[in-house]
This record gives structure tokens, sequence and C-alpha cells, in this order.
């Protein structure tokens, strides 16, 4: 499939072959799908209270109206589930996307329509390990088995945690670097993509604590603690940059 989408430099969708999509988003926009037997119906993602599946029809519907200033993309379904409940697309504006671990093709393109399309900042929140590092650096740059297919990433969008440095300054429960761990590290300390900060920056945190987190270690401080505390202070942080 591979070799026919850089052969014919069209993606795989266009031959109707689609990854398993287990994504979602809810926030406030409406939006209004294209496809054939569906035209013309609207959705308000807000209208759905576990969020409404990212699938090719999501991907490319129209957006109608949007009442959101930024996307916050979570990489668990626990914390996705947090957002939800502590309502942070009221409190920050937010349209809220969920993508179970590395985000899908279809997943990727709705967030890069909403950032090139609406003007939206895209921040992106991981678990405190090497692999939440490389789901956030795929949507920020694109993965290698795509690299032939345009309009996946989003270069504006910025990872904005959990960082390694974050496990110390939270005092957060945390786990060793398994050896697994540790030969991932050192790909992406090799890895162009990672030679500056805050990747590299985080890199060498990772070897100085040779620690991990998961984004649920803030639940140590209540349910609602991610939410009202460590959202409000990292985008804080961000913006002044």
């Amino acid at each position: 499939i591979m070799d026919l989408e850089a052969f014919l430099n069209t993606p795989r969708e266009n031959f109707h072959i689609f990854p398993e999509e287990r994504s979602s988003v809810f926030g406030p926009l409406i939006v209004e799908f294209t496809t054939k037997g569906y035209e013309g119906r609207r959705l308000d993602l807000t209208s759905i209270p576990d969020g409404a599946m990212i699938g090719p029809s999501m991907a490319k519907a129209e957006f109608v109206k949007c009442n959101a200033k930024m996307v916050l993309v979570v990489e668990k379904g626990a914390v996705y589930q947090r957002f939800l409940e502590e309502k942070a697309h009221e409190k920050f504006k937010a349209i809220l996307i969920h993508t179970a671990g590395q985000a899908p093709r279809a997943t990727r393109h709705f967030i890069r329509r909403l950032n090139h399309e609406l003007n939206l900042p895209i921040y992106i929140f991981t678990d405190a390990d090497v692999f939440g590092m490389h789901i956030a650096s795929v949507l920020i740059y694109g993965s290698a088995l795509s690299a032939h297919i345009t309009e996946l990433n989003i270069p504006d969008a910025v990872w904005a945690g959990v960082y390694a440095s974050d496990i110390e300054r939270y005092k957060l429960p945390a786990m060793k670097l398994t050896n697994i761990d540790v030969k991932r590290l050192k790909e992406l300390e090799r890895d162009p993509r990672y030679q500056k900060d805050p990747w590299k920056r985080e890199i060498n945190v990772f070897w100085k604590i040779q620690k991990k987190a998961e984004l649920e270690a803030f639940s140590r401080y209540g349910l609602p603690f991610i939410v009202n505390e460590f959202l409000p202070e990292r985008l804080a942080e961000i913006m002044k940059k």
C-alpha cells in the first residue's frame, strides 16, 4: 500500500483503504459532512458526551462555526475523560482531541486542518516517557512511514508535556526506565529532529533521573488537578515564550 501511495502520489484513503479509527473530538465546533449520502448534515461536537469519532468523514467535514481559541490534544483516554468531566473545553475555550496513543492519519489530518484553516494553536500532552515524546513529534514533524504523504504534520503544534522535568517539579509518582525505554532514548538522541529544546533538554533530564511517569500521575493531587492547576501553569509558560 505504501508503494502504491508513493508511486501514484495518492494517499491510501483515496483507494478507500482506511486504518482503524480510535480517536475522538469534543468541543465548541459545528461541522457539516460532505460524505455522499450525508451531505449537509451538521454535528455540534459538544452534543456527544464522550466525543465524536474522528473517521474519514469527520476528517474531511466542513467547519461551519467555531468558538474555540485552541486545541488540546491528549494521548491518554483516562485523561481525556478527565478533561471532559472538568469541562476543560469551557475553561480554556478549547477543542479536545484524544489520540488514543499514536494518532491515526485521519486524526493528524483533522488536527492540521484546525490549525491551518481556523488558525487554532495546537498543544500536545503525552506521558512523560520517550514514547510520549515520539507521539508528539510525529504530530509535529510527521512519521517516516508517511513521509511521502503531505498534509499530515502540524509544524506549528507545541509539545506541552508532560516533560521529564515535570516529574521532579511536581513530585510525580514515577517508574524506572526499562531497557526498551533506554534503547528508544538512544535512538531519539541520534535523531536530528530532537536536537533542539524542549526535546534535547528533556532527553538529558531522562538520562539524569532515569525515570518516567504517566499523565495520570497528577491524580495524586486529586482528580481536578491536571485541569485546574497543571494546564493553566503550562499554557501560561508557553504563551510567554
